[in-house]
């Protein structure tokens, strides 16, 4: 179900979501959270797709903003007061809304400028917040009005832009309700290597090897991990034509430790006197992604190291 409301306001949204609510004979108290997405046209409807799958695991409200600056005739910054009748909004149910309900506020004019404003009306009391940012972030996401009101900030530097400049904007005004998913790409290759550090011999690492595509972050944000964790050389060989992070080689006395994922959904794990093992190993989705973030809201203590600590090391 998806009903268009032109020249509206927050509180007729939020009277037209009870009703639908009391039609369908449930309560918004089976959110677990909302989920602001602060977005544009040409990445709406993808990141409303990543946004239902996700959904389903967590039941939430979806509130994507996307401001109409084509019609933004006001500089002066004036919401004229309590009026927002510069807002034009879709509610998504059922079907169309995953396992919850999607509203798209898209606002002009002076509006444009106080997202905050329209957004706490309609937001799930006594409910978590989480702000995702899929392609752009602002600079200081806790200074950003959609980020002051969120218990987590997820944004993804490796879609922005400029992906280098982006991680480093967010690291000079990192906070700790900060996450990338950037990082959480990697989740998988971190608990692998992990567990093949925990298996005898536990011989030290005297250097280290990661293998990808130039400038992609994942592979970075990988390498500083291992940097600050092994306290060893990180070297990088470069695999012009991958998508993602093809392998990691860790090096003992006894040998090199590998996992190696030539393909995109199959890895192999060596290690010295061991027959080498086959794994599954998809590449991670960004719906796979976002949904690892919104499981977690609390803060990340390992990201806050690699990205305040380990990067450093990178560069020394």
């Amino acid at each position: 179900m998806i009903i268009d409301m032109p020249n509206t306001r927050t509180r007729e949204i939020a009277q037209k979501i009870d009703e639908l609510h009391e039609e369908r004979g449930e309560a918004a108290t089976g959110r677990v959270l909302t989920l602001l997405i602060d977005t544009n046209d040409a990445e709406l409807e993808n990141s409303l797709e990543v946004a239902n799958a996700a959904s389903r695991e967590h039941p939430c409200r979806v509130i994507a903003l996307v401001p109409d600056t084509a019609t933004d005739t006001d500089d002066d910054g004036e919401t004229g007061g309590a009026d927002d009748s510069n807002l034009n909004a879709q509610v998504r149910f059922g079907a169309d809304a995953g396992a919850g309900e999607i509203i798209i506020l898209r606002p002009r004019n002076g509006l444009i400028h106080h997202p905050d404003t329209l957004v706490i009306p309609l937001l799930v009391p006594d409910a978590p917040v989480a702000a995702w940012w899929p392609t752009n972030p602002p600079a200081n996401p806790s200074k950003d009005p959609l980020g002051a009101m969120a218990r987590s900030h997820i944004t993804d530097a490796m879609r922005s832009g400029n992906p280098e400049a982006t991680v480093e904007r967010l690291r000079r005004n990192w906070t700790q309700e900060d996450v990338d998913l950037s990082w959480t790409r990697i989740t998988v290759w971190r608990a692998m290597l992990a567990s093949m550090l925990d298996q005898p011999p536990h011989l030290p690492i005297t250097a280290a090897t990661v293998s990808g595509p130039r400038g992609f972050l994942p592979l970075t944000l990988l390498r500083a991990w291992l940097r600050l964790k092994l306290n060893v050389p990180v070297e990088v060989r470069l695999v012009p034509d991958a998508q993602a992070i093809t392998g990691v080689e860790l090096t003992r006395d006894d040998g090199i430790i590998s996992l190696d994922r030539p393909h995109e959904d199959q890895a192999t794990i060596s290690q010295p006197g061991q027959t080498p093992q086959p794994i599954s190993f998809p590449i991670r989705t960004l719906e796979d992604c976002l949904s690892e973030e919104l499981r977690r809201i609390d803060p990340d203590e390992v990201y806050a190291e690699v990205i305040n600590k380990g990067w450093d090391l990178l560069h020394q």
